[in-house]
């Protein structure tokens, strides 16, 4: 095989980037655009001793699970699993997680079938927008072009509520009349860069941010009096300024135009207060789904304690406050713990304490909680919700060293939560299945959960 090559290629697989998978001389080729089942005429555009990478040229076969009415967007490529048809992709997920653990020598542990609520279209709360301008000088609204920062109109995009949409042609509108400029990263120059929207989805409540390369809007109060006079589920409207030469969309500098600085919404029966910057699930009813499932297999009693590890709002913990004798809850975001707080209060949860830090220094935070309360801390239960990059070996160890009953591990990274699983057997804590959530239909994102717990002789 050499680049530039037109081979023809029977897909056997899909995988979590979007890429059909096909063979040729026993070498994986990622094929761009080909789902599993379809027979294609491919061109290739990298080869190197391992793999190589293809683009279709010509369908030749199509594959009977091949859909086309799930995006009205092509040129996205967010959706890693936008062509195929949703039972296919759950079946796929599934295989993910197994590949995964496996990977991590750990393919005695049983993947069950991915949970899903069944709701593949409107279930994101939360949506970040670049700003762009089109050759005709239009305001776009979308996503990134791959490999590029241009940007692409995808304004109705199907993942998000339709609320969404509208609120940003309203805004299409009102920056053409003002004629707002739009910032240049070449230059550092023009002052739009994202549009940032949060909803709730119990009470529909609305956070509206304008991400900026400045201080301010010259036509702040007008754009205030549109908006609410067109969406009355709009209880905040804020400005973050963010002047740094970077790709991170959003500054810890904000600013309040209008209303809330935040907006409430209820998750597995607690009420939450949520900050624009606070991390809260994207998908509501996937969340509560999940939480759910994380709560049956912590197998609560009334006299444990609960230690919530990367808590952030507290919606695990608190979720399970009412079943447990107290919940403690860490988390690094100084804001997600105010709000964690008032989340308490708002649900008259009295039985949960929230302290600011690093998961990872654990250890020295439940030191000086210790040494406040006159008396050691030594959870029953322990939830591990952590980033992507999953829990460091040194926090793995110290979790163990506390001896709880179970640990329940919440993920969105299948090959790091099976690489900590395996972390975790020899320190004596052991799982035979974890069981798969779709939250985030059409990409090739899953959470999983799984219940860890001690064995006899530890």
């Amino acid at each position: 095989m050499k680049k530039n090559d037109i081979v023809r290629l029977e897909i056997e697989d899909l995988n979590n980037l979007g890429f059909g998978v096909a063979r040729i001389d026993g070498k994986a080729v990622f094929v761009s655009g080909a789902v599993t089942g379809d027979t294609v005429e491919a061109q290739l555009i990298k080869v190197n001793a391992s793999y190589a990478v293809a683009i279709v040229k010509k369908l030749l076969v199509r594959s009977s699970l091949r859909t086309e009415g799930r995006c009205p967007y092509p040129a996205c490529t967010a959706c890693a699993y936008k062509n195929i048809e949703y039972a296919h992709e759950l079946k796929t997920k599934q295989g993910n997680v197994r590949a995964s653990f496996r990977k991590a020598g750990l393919s005695e542990i049983e993947v069950l079938p991915v949970l899903s609520t069944g709701q593949t279209c409107g279930y994101r709360n939360k949506a970040q927008y670049p700003i762009g301008k089109d050759a005709k000088g239009n305001y776009v609204f979308g996503f990134y072009a791959p490999k590029s920062h241009t940007v692409k109109e995808a304004a109705a995009c199907p993942l998000q509520p339709k609320i969404f949409a509208e609120i940003l042609e309203l805004l299409r509108v009102f920056f053409k009349e003002n004629d707002l400029s739009v910032y240049d990263e070449k230059t550092g120059k023009g002052l739009l860069r994202h549009i940032y929207l949060r909803r709730a989805e119990k009470n529909g409540e609305v956070l509206l941010t304008l991400v900026i390369n400045g201080s301010g809007l010259p036509c702040e109060e007008a754009l205030v009096s549109r908006v609410c006079a067109a969406f009355p589920s709009v209880v905040g409207i804020l400005i973050n300024e963010n002047r740094e030469d970077t790709n991170v969309i959003l500054s810890d500098t904000y600013r309040t135009l209008w209303g809330q600085n935040y907006m409430t919404d209820e998750l597995s029966g607690v009420t939450l207060r949520i900050a624009p910057s606070a991390f809260y699930q994207v998908n509501h009813d996937g969340a509560e789904l999940l939480y759910g499932e994380a709560k049956a297999l912590a197998g609560l009693r009334k006299t444990d304690l609960l230690l919530d590890l990367y808590c952030g709002t507290g919606a695990i913990g608190l979720s399970m406050a009412k079943d447990v004798r107290e919940v403690i809850g860490i988390e690094i975001v100084a804001d997600a713990i105010e709000c964690a707080k008032q989340n308490a209060a708002l649900s008259g949860i009295e039985n949960a304490s929230f302290f600011v830090g690093d998961a990872a220094d654990a250890e020295k935070i439940l030191e000086n909680a210790e040494k406040a309360r006159g008396e050691a801390i030594r959870p029953d239960v322990i939830v591990l919700d952590p980033p992507r990059k999953g829990c460091d070996a040194k926090l793995l160890s110290f979790v163990a060293s506390l001896s709880p009953r179970t640990i329940v591990y919440v993920s969105c990274g299948p090959d790091t939560l099976a690489r900590d699983v395996a972390i975790l057997a020899p320190l004596g804590y052991t799982t035979d299945k974890v069981q798969p959530v779709d939250m985030f239909p059409g990409t090739g994102h899953v959470e999983s959960v799984v219940c860890l717990t001690r064995g006899l002789d530890n």
